[in-house]
């Protein structure tokens, strides 16, 4: 029986990541698009009209040299832009302006984690461009037609290749989580997969272990989300390995990716650099990033996920995986920073009320966003618990309020007399009468029944309005039940 051939996967992915700014990258169209009626945000330069002339963006190329530093990249002292030719109806002007051989960011790395085992994958380049107009395709009782919404056109958007280091759909995503991750914590981009500011091309390939067998690169498109790629991938890499295993012959091409039939189908032949007849960009300066505006883009830049990590685990004595739960949004890492800063509690204390009571309300909420509770009133009820100074259930209770009022829990807890009842006499007297009022309980305790002690409690606590501090309240009643003994 003939062996089967062993096949290695290989992946390289290009992301498309919208830079975070307020206006185009060579216009001065407001580049927040997507909630806007269409083709409302534009201009004769969006439009490519004539005769007009582009301005660089000075805060795109900013954040793209960050994001080329937070890559680890090599930034190019000089860089310029580049006209790539095409024909497509999302591209009014017949090319887009992009970067070819002389990019903003050369080479670097970025480490994904694949179920504990840390993989370093390269970045072959970081350069920035613009882009393009969104279609819209239709069908209704006149046919099938395209509308161009020319919003789009003319945000600036960063690519960022990377090598083809990647061995499975599952580093892929990992990178894509991680890469996205990156951009969200310097600011460079928002990340929004759904609203398309954060997508990828993903090229794979196939080749025989003993090398005897290497398969052309195949490019897929249409990847909207970090299951689609995976699947895509896993497909593919499926539909590949089987073509090759019956001796067929593949081509490089662009497939796209069907997401509701969970197949790629085939869209045209692979372009190769030499078909867009790349030339310099005859209306706009070289781009000069000096040294000195690298070392002042560098100190300003936020700390990056992998470092505040760290720093968690090391500095706060966070575990492992509290700091990878903080760190997986900016959003969650300010957050508890903020909180901390402003509460007495031990750190793990508040990322205990964070990432368990206040993501339980976010999950109620409708996501992190809708989360109204400020990090002042969380690190308020952190501190009055730690301090003993309210219970655990009622900081629960003033979690929940603090959703709808900005009221600080501290006068909430003053106001309506909800602080920890801790006086020792209060306390007994109150145990002693549960105790008396519940004589089966009393004679279960004195039987062996061990269940008896909570209930006695239950109904001290209850007594007391769920104030009672439970350690005082268990100690009282373990000594007052003890006296019963004959």
């Amino acid at each position: 029986m003939e062996s089967q051939v062993e096949f290695v996967t290989v992946i390289g992915l290009e992301v498309h990541a919208q830079v975070s700014t307020r206006s185009k990258m060579f216009c001065g169209c407001p580049a927040d698009y997507f909630d806007a009626p269409p083709n409302t945000h534009v201009c004769p330069v969006c439009l490519g009209t004539p005769g007009v002339l582009p301005v660089i963006n000075r805060t795109a190329v900013e954040k793209t040299v960050v994001t080329g530093m937070a890559l680890n990249s090599e930034i190019q002292r000089y860089s310029k832009f580049d006209r790539k030719n095409y024909i497509y109806p999302d591209l009014m002007k017949g090319y887009q302006v992009s970067q070819y051989d002389l990019p903003i960011a050369l080479g670097g790395w970025i480490d994904i984690d694949v179920d504990g085992d840390i993989r370093r994958v390269r970045i072959t380049r970081v350069h920035l461009e613009e882009d393009t107009a969104r279609l819209s395709h239709r069908r209704d009782a006149t046919g099938e037609y395209s509308l161009v919404d020319v919003n789009r056109s003319g945000v600036p958007l960063m690519e960022i290749v990377g090598e083809p280091d990647l061995t499975s759909p599952r580093e892929a995503r990992e990178y894509l989580v991680a890469m996205r991750r990156v951009l969200r914590f310097i600011g460079a981009s928002d990340g929004n997969m759904e609203q398309g500011s954060f997508r990828c091309d993903a090229n794979v390939s196939q080749r025989s272990v003993d090398g005897s067998i290497v398969g052309p690169k195949v490019e897929i498109k249409n990847l909207n989300s970090f299951r689609s790629v995976e699947r895509a991938l896993e497909y593919e890499v499926i539909r590949q390995r089987a073509a090759l295993e019956r001796g067929e012959t593949l081509v490089q091409e662009t497939r796209g990716w069907v997401d509701d039939q969970g197949i790629t189908v085939s869209q045209r032949s692979k372009e190769m650099a030499h078909d867009y007849r790349y030339f310099p960009e005859p209306d706009l300066p070289p781009v000069f990033v000096s040294e000195a505006l690298q070392e002042q883009l560098r100190d300003a830049m936020a700390e990056l996920p992998d470092a505040r990590r760290g720093r968690f685990v090391a500095d706060l004595g966070l575990t492992p995986a509290d700091a990878a739960v903080l760190t997986d949004e900016p959003t969650f890492a300010n957050y508890f920073e903020s909180a901390l800063a402003l509460s007495t509690a031990p750190p793990r204390d508040v990322v205990r009320w964070m990432l368990v009571d206040l993501f339980a309300l976010a999950r109620t909420a409708g996501g992190f966003a809708s989360v109204r509770v400020a990090p002042q009133q969380l690190a308020e009820i952190a501190s009055m618990v730690h301090a003993g100074e309210i219970t655990q259930a009622t900081g629960k209770v003033l979690l929940v309020e603090a959703q709808d009022s900005d009221a600080s829990p501290r006068s909430v807890v003053a106001e309506r007399g909800l602080a920890q009842q801790s006086d020792d006499a209060v306390i007994r007297d109150a145990v002693r009468a549960a105790i008396a009022a519940n004589p089966a309980a009393l004679a279960d305790y004195l039987g062996g029944k061990a269940a008896a002690v909570g209930f006695l409690i239950g109904q001290t606590m209850k007594s007391l309005r769920g104030q009672g501090n439970p350690t005082v309240v268990r100690s009282i009643m373990t000594t007052e039940l003890e006296t019963h003994r004959s």
